[in-house]
This record gives structure tokens, C-alpha cells and sequence, in this order.
């Protein structure tokens, strides 16, 4: 099979569609054909070499967090699952991968995939793997949004914010985005209740809101001053000064900042799916690119200014 692979660290020219052997399930686990991946932050960092503690430093290093696509076989212990089955899931993100979803086949456990939406295509399935999953661990499980609070999503037009602007509007809060201007148009079809100018808003005129959901990771503590009193706010967007703000939070006040990891299991997978075909959820492409050309995914991925996901087709 063909598979996404760095044998190098660096920038996305070190990508390559390597022929490797095809997998094959153990006990636990399913072996997918896949028809679609998208680019993540964590594909882009590992291929960066800023992950090592995860990746390790052995080559090759597998590529592609997220995927969808069809059971071809499943191990032994595998209930729930038939060849044939369209499915959607992601590969561990703190264990080491000599392939990931950006590849022809992938096995995974079988506790880390879900039945496939069947409203919508692979593509944009593997849209929402990811952001779907973060999204909604971040309003539901972090945060506690409910009816009728206030909430900011920060960096709003990229995957995850898209998709919080979704699920917060399903969960009947008033949602205010923070994008670029150009975006209002789809932030308000998209549940946005007010669309702010990220370029010509500043933290200090805004505000005060219940929650804030921020996909950014910088300027942490100034956004963490408009909270209302008993607001809560997580951040998705990581680097160093992200975490040095989320360190002080929790030592210097009650409003911390949260993070996590999003590692989404059957079950939250699940329950993205549902509010997908309830109509609650619905995936944004910003662009799909060739298998061959997912050099050019990250690159794009990097120049910033993405709308919902840039996503690569790994099957016709």
C-alpha cells in the first residue's frame, strides 16, 4: 500500500508517499480503507520535529492523525463491525506511528472508531474527526456550556472554531465570533449570533462572557480578564506562552484556563455523529487536495487563513 511518511524532520517537502507493507488487524482491532484524512496542527508539528517526545526520533514516522473511510477486515474480539461498514476515527495521538491516516489502509483499536455520519461524504467526514470531537469535548466536558450563557469563540473560521460555533448555537447559547471580517457572512449561517473583526477588535472592549473557547493560544490572560464572574475558558491552541498563561491561571485565580488533548474514543465519536445527522453539525472544506499532493495541504495549512479544513483525498 501507499502511505504518508517522514524519514527527516523539517518543512512539508520532507513528506512522502512511501510503498509499505500493508497492515494487518490483531484482536481488538479493524483495518480501514481509506478514502480521506485532513490536516491537523499535531500533523504538522510532529513533521516539524517540535514532538519528539511522542514521535520519537526512529524513521519512518507515519503522518495523518484522523481518516475515514471502510472496514476491509476486522481482528478477533471485534463486535459491532462488518466489512463494509463506513466508519471515522483517529489514530492515538501520544503513541508512535509508523503510518497514520494519511495512508491507503490504517488499523486502529476498535475503541477508536464510530459508524461514519451517513449524511455526508469521507471527505467531509474526515473533517470533523478531529474538530468535531475537540469542539465538542471543549463546550461539553471542559467548559459545561449551557443554555443561555455567553460564549467567544476565538479564532472562529479555522476547523475547531467552526465547529464550536456550531455546537454552541445547538446548545442554545448566544455566540459570539472572532474571525476576520471577510468570514461573518458564514459565521452567522453557521449560528454566529454577532461576527467580531478579529484585526480591530481588542480584548479590553468586549465582553463579559460566560465562556470562552479559544483555538489561538496566544494573549491568554488578556481574554482570561473578560470572563464574567464564574466564567470559564479552554484553550485548544498550545505553545509555550499558552501554557505558562494556563499555569498561572490555575495558581493565581478561580477563572483558569483549561486545555486538553482531544482523544476522542467510540463513544464521543458517536455523539459527534449524531449531532451531524441531526443537522446540528455540518462540515466546512476549506480545500481538498490530491494524496499525492498533501505536501501542499500542510503548506497551505501554514500560510494560515483557512476556512474549516483543508482535507486530503486519499481514495476516489
Amino acid at each position: 500500500m501507499k502511505a504518508v511518511q517522514i524519514t527527516s524532520f523539517g518543512a512539508a517537502d520532507v513528506l512522502r508517499v512511501n510503498d509499505v507493507e500493508r497492515p494487518a488487524p490483531g484482536a481488538g482491532e479493524v483495518l480501514v480503507a481509506v478514502e480521506a484524512s485532513s490536516v491537523n496542527g499535531h500533523d504538522v508539528i510532529v513533521r516539524a520535529g517540535e514532538l519528539k517526545m511522542v514521535s520519537g526520533r526512529r524513521f519512518p514516522i507515519g503522518v495523518g492523525l484522523d481518516f475515514a473511510g471502510t472496514v476491509v477486515e476486522a481482528g478477533a474480539d471485534v463486535a459491532g463491525y462488518r466489512v463494509g461498514d463506513r466508519v471515522w476515527g483517529m489514530v492515538h495521538p501520544r503513541q508512535r506511528h509508523t503510518t497514520g491516516g494519511a495512508a491507503e489502509y490504517v488499523v486502529v483499536s476498535a475503541d477508536r472508531i464510530a459508524h461514519a455520519p451517513v449524511n455526508i461524504s469521507s471527505v467531509e467526514a474526515a473533517s470533523l474527526v478531529v474538530t468535531g470531537a475537540t469542539a465538542l469535548i471543549a463546550l461539553r466536558d471542559s467548559v459545561h456550556a449551557v443554555s443561555g450563557e455567553k460564549v467567544l469563540v476565538r479564532g472562529a473560521a479555522g476547523g475547531v472554531g467552526t465547529a464550536a460555533v456550531q455546537l454552541a448555537h445547538a446548545l442554545g447559547c448566544h455566540v459570539t465570533a472572532l474571525a476576520r471580517d471577510r468570514h461573518a457572512p458564514l459565521l452567522t449561517e453557521l449560528g454566529a449570533d454577532e461576527v467580531l473583526d478579529y484585526g480591530s477588535t481588542t480584548s479590553d472592549r468586549i465582553g463579559p462572557f460566560d465562556v470562552i473557547v479559544d483555538t489561538v493560544g496566544s494573549e491568554l490572560h488578556c481574554y482570561r480578564s473578560r470572563l464574567a464572574k464564574g466564567g470559564r475558558m479552554v484553550t485548544v491552541g498550545l505553545s509555550a506562552g499558552a501554557l505558562a498563561a494556563i499555569a498561572a491561571s490555575s495558581v493565581h485565580g478561580s477563572r483558569r484556563i483549561r486545555t486538553f488533548s482531544a482523544n476522542p474514543d467510540t463513544a464521543v465519536l458517536r455523539d459527534v455523529a449524531g449531532h451531524v445527522t441531526s443537522g446540528a453539525l455540518r462540515p466546512v472544506v476549506d480545500s481538498v487536495y490530491p494524496f499525492a499532493d498533501i505536501a501542499a495541504a500542510h503548506q497551505a495549512f501554514e500560510r494560515g487563513g483557512v476556512v474549516g479544513k483543508h482535507v486530503v483525498a486519499v481514495s476516489a
